[in-house]
């Protein structure tokens, strides 16, 4: 063997070793802050349910019983969603679901629609969009309160018909120059209901505490 194939084994081996015990270093690491980084996720996904509830509105574990939901174009998720249902003394009492608006300005606008048992929204958040900073991102809970209009109302009080902005002739006020966004999310909270009236019984019955 050659001194130059010798040093470029030499080489090679090296790299391998230090390719090797890296990835050993890395899988490592992962293993150990694997259940730290699930418990903040878990953490930071009940917080942002809960605010979609009233405080003290439940009692049970509402990330541990997630029961996972079909595809379902009310829901406009393209791949299955969850619900998470809120029960106190065992009774359910509300559902969150997961839900997305498709065609907000910038793409989809993730939610979370609280539902009352009786069919009332309990609370909306929007839980991920790429909408204009400064001017679409009103409708973060973090910057304006504009979400909390839908609070309280159902399809028994506002017809399907009247779920839309002010401008379209609906109940719901907007932002001058950002009126896509909110259409896409006072649309997507419409079609949670309609998926809750639809499946009640299934989601608030079918639920384990």
């Amino acid at each position: 063997m050659t001194p130059a194939i010798r040093e470029t084994f030499s080489t090679a081996l090296t790299l391998l070793v230090f390719s090797v015990v890296g990835a050993a270093l890395l899988s490592g690491a992962h293993t150990l802050t694997r259940p730290a980084i699930e418990a903040s996720e878990r953490a930071e996904k009940l917080a942002l349910i809960s605010q979609t509830l009233p405080p003290g509105g439940f009692d049970n574990d509402l990330v541990g019983a997630a029961r996972q939901l079909p595809v379902d174009a009310l829901l406009g998720l393209k791949r299955p969603g969850l619900a998470y249902v809120a029960r106190k003394g065992g009774e359910a009492t509300a559902v969150v679901l997961e839900a997305a608006a498709p065609d907000g300005y910038a793409g989809e606008i993730r939610l979370l629609v609280g539902i009352h048992a009786d069919g009332r929204i309990a609370g909306v958040r929007v839980t991920a969009h790429r909408e204009t900073p400064g001017l679409g991102d009103y409708i973060e809970i973090a910057k304006n309160r504009w979400i909390t209009q839908f609070d309280g109302h159902g399809l028994a009080e506002i017809p399907a018909a009247e779920w839309l902005v002010r401008k379209d002739g609906g109940r719901f006020d907007y932002m001058a120059g950002a009126t896509i966004t909110p259409r896409a999310v006072v649309k997507a909270t419409r079609r949670a209901l309609e998926y809750f009236a639809a499946h009640r019984e299934e989601l608030m019955q079918g639920a384990q505490p």
